[in-house]
């Protein structure tokens, strides 16, 4: 029986700037049938297309790309990156005179016959791009939500954004994993040995998960799945100190909502179980380490050998 397939398009909003002409955005896209089941690492071919003025105004730049999704059913791209189509380019677009569009066209097979395809406009990324055009002036930057190009609860860099913060003005984000790498594991298999202050760090969950990794004796612990664990082509992800698991805490509401809602059924939202604990990477004492409990929202410290969620997260 023919598959029906169906594209869930997610805009991303990382722009690379190269001298003083946008040349790349980042996109990504969830392809699934008619069931719901993601189409998972199957090859697909995809022409983009930028509209401008309105949904079916004229191309201003089109190009094509052969790609495969992941084991999470997501595919990834730059746009500007693939086989450009016409004799516009990426960088001859004059962000600063939108609104522009994005077409995508889809072959889920892999090929050139493109039978699915969607519209939607451009918000955030054209905004941010039109700098290079002289559209923004001043310290203020791209218009939005405070300045910020990315927002809680996107799909983004192999994960879903749990939090965004500027430090002297350069924008940074949390990122989530799309799925929990554990339902029950011991915070280490050295469950009374200390390690100390470079496993204490209540913000930095990366120097923690080095030195849980690095203690003599180490086999298993949640820092080494975060360690170990690669999605979306990124492999820096570690687990999260208990103040970043915190922010995953109260943003819970719209990470869960956005996983809901994204037809991704092999992703889960930040559980909600009897006794939902996940581990951070940030040691107690002796025989104790930090945790975040997801209902009331409680972080405490027990004991090491105590059995309980674990989700990986990466710092932009």
């Amino acid at each position: 029986m023919k598959k029906i397939f169906t594209l869930v398009l997610i805009v991303m909003l990382t722009v690379n700037l190269f001298a003083q002409v946008p040349q790349k955005m980042s996109y990504q896209s969830v392809v699934r049938d008619t069931a719901g089941k993601l189409v998972l690492t199957h090859a697909v071919g995809l022409q983009i297309s930028i509209l401008k003025g309105n949904a079916n105004g004229n191309a201003v730049f089109v190009e094509t790309h052969n790609l495969s999704t992941n084991a999470n059913g997501l595919m990834s791209l730059e746009i500007g990156g693939g086989t450009q189509v016409g004799a516009n380019s990426f960088a001859s677009i004059n962000w600063s005179t939108g609104p522009y569009f994005i077409k995508t066209e889809t072959d889920p097979t892999g090929g050139t016959n493109y039978t699915i395809s969607g519209t939607s406009e451009l918000l955030s990324v054209p905004y941010a791009l039109f700098a290079a055009n002289g559209g923004v002036t001043g310290p203020q930057g791209p218009p939005g939500i405070g300045g910020f190009a990315h927002y809680i609860g996107e799909l983004f860099g192999g994960g879903i954004v749990a939090n965004v913060w500027k430090e002297a003005g350069v924008e940074h984000a949390l990122i989530a994993s799309l799925n929990d790498l554990s339902t029950g594991i011991a915070w280490s298999n050295l469950d009374t040995t200390l390690i100390g202050p470079t496993a204490s760090s209540a913000i930095n969950g990366q120097t923690n998960t080095t030195a849980i990794i690095a203690q003599a004796g180490h086999t298993t612990s949640p820092a080494a799945l975060c360690d170990a664990y690669t999605a979306g082509g990124f492999s820096d992800w570690y687990l999260p100190s208990i103040w970043e698991l915190e922010k995953f805490f109260i943003s819970a509401f719209e990470i869960n909502t956005a996983l809901e809602n994204d037809g991704n059924n092999s992703t889960v939202g930040f559980q909600q179980i009897n006794d939902p604990y996940y581990w951070s990477s940030t040691e107690g004492g002796n025989t104790s380490a930090w945790n975040q409990n997801f209902n009331s929202g409680h972080a405490s410290n027990s004991g090491k050998n105590w059995l309980y969620l674990v989700r990986a997260v990466r710092r932009i």
